[in-house]
């Protein structure tokens, strides 16, 4: 690969990431309080298409970042009134949200498909972002990648640093304990679940305000439940879901590349290739994890209901 041509594909990488990133720190926050939330795909679609309408009619990229973001809230919501409030299960009900997600996207982006608008504009700083290699990669990239880098430090942060953070730790490890000492499980558990809803339709945005830019059913292809399995892959740490979706974005932009070029493998094995690769390292942590190791929050997926 020609020097020339590494900072582009370098800032490629990033930006496939970046709705990985966080897609799956905000699941990561839901399932560290002990919520196990499988619609993650269809509230990153929903946020796609309601984040596209919204900036199509009001010509603003961040009104139709906003809109995505609440689109998924807005579905994190009936999921957490379900299994927090009525103690649904929680991988039935995340499965109908999933469904639910696609099939409200469908109905919202009916009127949208093949339109297409400006992009997400990118910083540009005189001087900085014209320094080789590093220039456009660091300086060069548009809002959306910097919140999602952002977001990553500020989840590590609250999760570790802050006194909040650890409640919401104690409740996904034994939320019984937790509640016997007066602390309010259901609250935290619903907060948190609106937290990863937020951040899963802000990602979905980020996919047709940005990386795009443009509305197509089904569009994220996937992504949802590749940021699902990015936080097992991650051990439920912030700085390893980067790292891991850093790994996909580039089988993605590889997999593009090995197109491009001819080689001669079918198009279908290629654009596999980014999940292979994330079942491949799925498949090497649980190996690993045998010597030690990160779990799982040991309340995740559990039902809770409060003893009167």
């Amino acid at each position: 690969m020609s020097l020339d041509l590494l900072p582009m594909v370098l800032a490629t990488v990033l930006a496939a990431a970046t709705p990985l990133i966080i897609a799956a720190l905000g699941e990561l926050v839901a399932e560290r309080a002990g919520v196990l939330n499988l619609g993650v795909e269809g509230m990153m679609v929903c946020g796609a298409a309601i984040g596209f309408a919204a900036a199509v009619e009001t010509g603003s990229t961040f009104a139709g970042a906003l809109a995505g973001i609440g689109a998924g809230i807005g579905l994190a919501a009936l999921f957490g009134l379900l299994t927090v409030g009525l103690a649904a299960n929680q991988v039935a009900s995340g499965l109908a949200l999933t469904i639910l997600g696609l099939g409200l996207s469908g109905l919202v982006g009916a009127g949208y498909v093949g339109l297409k608008r400006e992009p997400a504009p990118h910083l540009h700083l005189p001087v900085l972002t014209d320094l080789p290699v590093v220039g456009r990669l660091v300086f060069g990239q548009d809002g959306f990648v910097y919140a999602g880098l952002a977001l990553a430090l500020g989840v590590a942060w609250f999760l570790w640093r802050t006194r909040t953070g650890l409640i919401l730790r104690a409740v996904g490890d034994d939320h019984t304990a937790t509640h016997s000492l007066g602390l309010p499980v259901r609250l935290v558990r619903f907060l948190a679940v609106l937290f990863g809803g937020g951040c899963a339709g802000l990602a979905g945005a980020y996919l047709s305000l940005a990386y795009t830019p443009f509305w197509a059913p089904a569009m994220t292809a996937g992504r949802g439940w590749i940021a699902l399995a990015l936080v097992v892959f991650a051990s439920w740490r912030p700085g390893r879901v980067v790292a891991g979706a850093i790994l996909f974005g580039g089988a993605t932009v590889l997999q593009l590349h090995a197109q491009a070029s001819g080689i001669g493998l079918p198009g279908q094995l290629l654009s596999a290739l980014p999940y292979l690769a994330t079942i491949l390292a799925l498949v090497l942590l649980s190996l690993g994890r045998r010597r030690g190791g990160s779990l799982a929050p040991a309340a995740l997926g559990r039902d809770f209901t409060p003893h009167r």
